[in-house]
C-alpha cells in the first residue's frame, strides 16, 4: 500500500508507548489463538462485560498508557505520506487516519479510537497485555493496541507476507471491532465453535476490513491497491485462520474451539467486503453460510 507523498498525517490518533509501557494490576491478557492470532479483548462479547474474568483473574482496572502525554520524538517525525512510505510506524499512522476517515462517513456519530503502539507489555482498560497477545481492541477504553513485532511473528511462524497492506488489513480488522462496539454488536453471544458468536464477530471484522480497503483510495491519501497488495492481505487472513494456527501449533484443527474462523472463511469474508464495498453485506450474524 502506497501513500501519496504529499498526504498529511495526523499523529494525534496514535500514541507511541514504546519504551515507556507500565503495567497495572491484574494478570496478562490471554485471549484466543494461543496468543498468536488476531486476538482481541472483547470483554463485553465473551464475558458479559467483566474484564477481570478475561484477564486471568486481573482486576481489569488498568487505565492504559497516558494518551495525553506529549508525542514521542519518533511519531513527531511522521508528517506526510512520504514518511509513511519509508517508516513502519508512520505507515500505522497513515492507516489509522484513512480507516477512521472512512468509518466517520459510514457510522453516524462515529467516535475515534486511538491506536497505542507498545513494546513488550502495556496496561489497558481491559488489564495487562504482552507482545505475545497480538493486536487487540479493548472496548473498555476504546483503544486499539499493537506491538509492531507482531508482523514479524506473523511472517516467521505462519507464512504471511510482511507487506504494507498486510499490516493495513490487521489494523482495519481491529477497527472493525471498534465499529461493532459503536453499533452494539459486541454484545452478541460470544460462544466458541465453528458457527459460534465469536467466529461470526471476527468474520464481520474481516469483512469490514475489506469494505475499507475498497474505499481506501477514495480520498487520494492512499494510491489505488494493486493485485499484489490484495494478495498480501489474503495471505495475512489465511495465516490467522483458526485451522491454520492450530495445525501449526497443535498438529491438527479442532472446530469446537474455533474463535476466529478458518483461513478460507477469513479470506472469503474479507473479499466480500472488498468486492462490494458495502458494510450491509457483512451481516455474518445472520448468515447461514459462514
Amino acid at each position: 500500500m502506497t501513500f501519496d507523498p504529499n498526504a498529511q498525517l495526523d499523529t494525534s490518533e496514535v500514541t507511541d508507548a514504546r519504551g515507556r509501557s507500565r503495567l497495572g494490576g491484574g494478570g496478562g491478557l490471554a485471549v484466543g489463538g494461543g496468543g498468536i492470532g488476531l486476538v482481541i479483548a472483547i470483554v463485553y462479547l465473551l464475558l458479559g462485560g467483566d474484564p477481570g474474568a478475561l484477564l486471568n483473574g486481573g482486576s481489569g482496572t488498568g487505565t492504559g498508557p497516558d494518551t495525553n502525554a506529549p508525542e514521542s520524538s519518533a511519531l513527531a517525525q511522521c508528517r506526510t505520506g512520504a514518511d509513511a512510505n519509508q517508516r513502519e510506524d508512520c505507515q500505522i499512522v497513515g492507516y489509522v487516519n484513512s480507516i477512521q476517515r472512512f468509518w466517520g462517513t459510514q457510522v453516524q456519530g462515529y467516535q475515534k479510537a486511538e491506536t497505542v503502539i507498545f513494546s513488550d507489555a502495556v496496561s489497558t482498560g481491559c488489564g495487562n497485555a504482552s507482545s505475545a497477545t497480538g493486536p487487540f481492541y479493548c472496548p473498555v477504553d476504546k483503544n486499539v493496541y499493537l506491538d509492531l513485532t507482531f508482523f514479524q511473528e506473523l511472517e516467521r511462524r505462519f507464512g504471511a507476507k510482511d507487506a504494507p497492506f498486510a499490516r493495513a488489513y490487521v489494523l482495519a480488522h481491529e477497527y472493525g471491532h471498534h465499529v461493532q462496539d459503536l453499533l452494539g454488536d459486541l454484545e452478541a453471544s460470544g460462544d466458541s465453535g465453528a458457527a459460534g458468536g465469536s467466529v461470526r464477530t471476527e468474520l464481520q471484522a474481516d469483512c469490514y476490513a475489506g469494505v475499507w480497503a475498497n474505499h481506501a483510495a477514495a480520498d487520494g491519501a492512499i494510491k489505488p491497491l494493486t493485485p499484489e497488495q490484495i494478495a498480501a492481505a489474503d495471505a495475512a487472513a489465511k495465516a490467522v485462520g483458526d485451522d491454520h494456527i492450530q495445525e501449526q501449533t497443535q498438529g491438527g484443527a479442532d472446530p469446537d474451539s474455533f474463535t476466529h474462523g478458518t483461513s478460507e472463511q477469513r479470506v472469503r469474508w474479507f473479499t466480500t467486503g472488498y468486492d462490494t464495498g458495502d458494510p450491509r453485506q457483512c451481516d455474518t450474524f445472520n448468515a447461514t453460510n459462514l
